[in-house]
């Protein structure tokens, strides 16, 4: 019955996305700064977040909640990426990477090889590395 109503109630609602997982995360990072530290600002601030973000999940301009949780996207992509790369390369154990003197292309070559000539597909340069 209760699942009934919440249903009808949120139908032609936004409803959430990563954007608001982001405002309520940074929320509960607040009140737990707050929770330590006693000072008013992180509680206000905190609480401005959550009704941001139950203001986001209940509307019903759902063309501008899109285009908001798009442009945080945007701006959080090439973070999410690069920290994506940072993971994916502490976890392999099969390589050595390292970046090019002349253009600063990434590059990777397989471990233990010893003093190993490497060519930059980049820009061409040549150069030895310690695999």
């Amino acid at each position: 019955m209760i699942r009934q109503y919440m249903t009808r109630f949120m139908a032609g609602r936004y409803g959430g996305d990563h954007l608001n997982l982001f405002l309520i995360a940074l929320y509960l990072i607040l009140y737990v700064v707050f929770v330590f530290t006693r000072l008013l600002v992180f509680e206000l601030l905190g609480t401005v977040l959550l009704f941001i973000s139950l203001f986001r999940s209940l509307s019903r301009n759902l063309e501008r909640r899109r285009a908001e949780n798009n442009r945080f996207l945007q701006l959080v992509r090439p973070i999410s990426r690069k920290w994506a790369a940072l993971r994916a390369r502490a976890q392999d154990r099969e390589h050595r990477y390292f970046k090019c003197p002349n253009c600063g292309q990434q590059m990777r070559v397989p471990r233990g090889k010893g003093r190993i000539t490497v060519h930059c597909r980049s820009c061409g340069a040549v150069f030895e590395e310690k695999s």
